[in-house]
This record gives C-alpha cells, structure tokens and sequence, in this order.
C-alpha cells in the first residue's frame, strides 16, 4: 500500500471511517468492530481549515479513548458542547461526513 492515499466515501452514506478503509482495502487494525477494544484507534485531522462538523462521540468511544489515555476529560466536553472534535477516534465508531481529513495509523 502507499503510503498516502485518498479515497472517497459516498454522498450520504453513514458509514463508519472503519467500513469504509475496508470496502477501499486499507489495512486498519480492527478487532471487536463494537467499540469496546480500542484496537482501531487513529488520529484524524480535519483538513478544511473550515470548524469541523458536530461530531457525537459515542459513551464507548469515551470510555476507550479516555482509558487509553488519547483523549481528556477537557476535549470530551469540548466535543459535547461545543462540537470539537477530538484528536482521537476510534474507526469503527467515527462516522465519515462531508470534509477532506487526513487519517493517519
């Protein structure tokens, strides 16, 4: 695989950042795809310069992140109530909407 790589998701679609590096055959570590072993986390970079869509962090995704020691207690409650998006996320639960990021694992 390259190393840089840009794929597209399609229009509407709410797959997960997870679904849609497999349907485009890009090597994510995945395990439980539920949310819960934290083995597809990844950062992500919103690459607009435009603020970043709302981004609802699921309570697994939270939990995982904070115990894994990527995200704060501070970035969880920017991203819940003020829509910023924390560095981290795990694959499986991110969903992908309309903006270029770089994703990087």
């Amino acid at each position: 695989m390259q190393k840089d790589l840009t794929v597209y998701a399609v229009a509407g679609d709410t797959q997960s950042l997870l679904a849609v590096a497999q349907a485009h055959k890009i090597p994510l570590d995945f395990e439980c795809q539920n949310g819960e072993c934290g083995s597809c986390i990844l950062q992500v970079t919103v690459l607009s310069g435009k603020r970043p869509y709302g981004v609802a962090l699921t309570e697994k995704e939270k939990t995982v992140l904070r115990y894994s020691g990527k995200i704060t207690p501070e970035q969880i409650e920017q991203a819940e109530t003020n829509d910023i998006p924390p560095p981290y996320r795990l694959a499986c639960q991110f969903i992908v909407r309309n903006e270029d990021i770089l994703v990087k694992f």
